[in-house]
């Protein structure tokens, strides 16, 4: 469903009650009773597990998996999958300046980006009372796998050619990754360059931000939205570049303090996180995310551009008791506030 995403964006800004954004999507296999190999290689059990999950929750739009190793994957990366969790790279494919020269940029719908863009397109036409989003992976991090996320950070300063190389050919792809996804019909997209949150601001600012600025301003218009993520613990000393990615919307880990993002981030754009995803999510209780959500939404929710949400993607064996506790914190804390009572709503 096609929306103006500029004013949805807009308006969620405003609203005085804002509803969660969770990266939440893989603990759908619970609610299917599937495993998570099940679920990446099935367009169709992608959809249905966002719509269960929308069905289920009271978050502000739906995200569809976030895999970060489907775009690697497609390049030649060797990936390792899991009955329980999320698949990984564990063998890189660039290793000298003639291998990244010889790369190939694959074609999108190749390896499973095309069950990743089935998925969106059938879960657009099915969500359609909240914003759909797909999830894709920052250049860095993507350069990062194909190069080993390791030797990448000693490339950047002894072979900077090489990894610009490897980079501008991730770039490439991204864009057209992006763009599939915007014919799919997903309103926007989630953009993860954890990898870059462990670089140094000057090295972040050559190797990552130029990236994705190039990529948001292909993508991003009125009716298709950026939100850029990063859970590095670095973050916080690179907001300026993050911001001038011109991402419409930022979301943070939780190696970071939320309310120093938020002080240093754009007031006009909206900035989320961050809930522990592995310890609360995954391994906490629902008292524990109880107390974890109402005491940074008390800290943070004075900021109007702050969302509540987790710090990055939540695991698949989350407990789905927890999750509800989190949406049941969310909503207890603005009704506990008399600032909030009025409520607001957009579609």
């Amino acid at each position: 469903m096609k929306r103006d995403m500029k004013k949805w964006l807009k308006e969620w800004q405003a609203a005085p009650v804002k509803k969660a954004f969770p990266i939440l999507s893989f603990p759908a296999v619970q609610l299917m009773g599937i495993s998570v190999k099940d679920l990446i290689g099935d367009a169709g059990l992608q959809a249905r597990g966002m719509k269960l999950v929308a069905q289920q929750t009271d978050s502000a739009a739906s995200v569809s998996l976030m895999d970060l190793s489907v775009e690697a994957e497609c390049f030649g990366a060797k990936i390792r999958f899991s009955e329980d969790e999320v698949p990984t790279v564990v063998q890189s494919v660039v290793s000298t300046e003639e291998e990244a020269e010889a790369l190939i940029v694959p074609p999108v719908g190749s390896g499973r980006t095309g069950i990743y863009l089935d998925a969106i397109r059938q879960a657009a036409e099915e969500i359609t009372d909240r914003p759909v989003f797909a999830g894709v992976i920052g250049p860095y991090s993507l350069a990062g796998r194909l190069m080993d996320v390791t030797e990448i950070m000693i490339l950047c300063y002894e072979e900077p050619d090489m990894v610009h190389t490897v980079l501008r050919k991730a770039t490439r792809f991204l864009i057209d990754y992006c763009k599939a996804y915007k014919e799919c019909g997903a309103n926007g997209v989630v953009i993860a360059e954890p990898l870059a949150g462990v670089l140094s601001p000057t090295l972040e600012e050559e190797f990552s931000e130029p990236y994705t600025r190039e990529i948001v301003e292909s993508v991003q218009d009125d009716s298709f939205a950026v939100i850029y993520h990063n859970c590095g613990n670095g973050t916080a000393m690179m907001t300026a570049s993050i911001a001038a990615t011109g991402a419409a919307a930022f979301h943070f880990g939780n190696a970071v303090d939320m309310e120093e993002m938020l002080q240093k981030m754009p007031k006009d754009k909206l900035v989320m996180g961050n809930i522990d995803p592995a310890g609360q999510f995954r391994n906490g209780t629902p008292e524990s995310i109880r107390k974890e959500t109402l005491a940074l939404m008390e800290r943070c929710c004075r900021y109007d551009n702050f969302v509540i949400s987790s710090g990055c993607d939540i695991p698949p064996m989350s407990r789905w008791e927890n999750v509800r506790a989190f949406f049941g914190a969310v909503k207890d804390f603005y009704e506990m506030n008399e600032k909030h009572a009025e409520g607001y709503k957009y579609e």
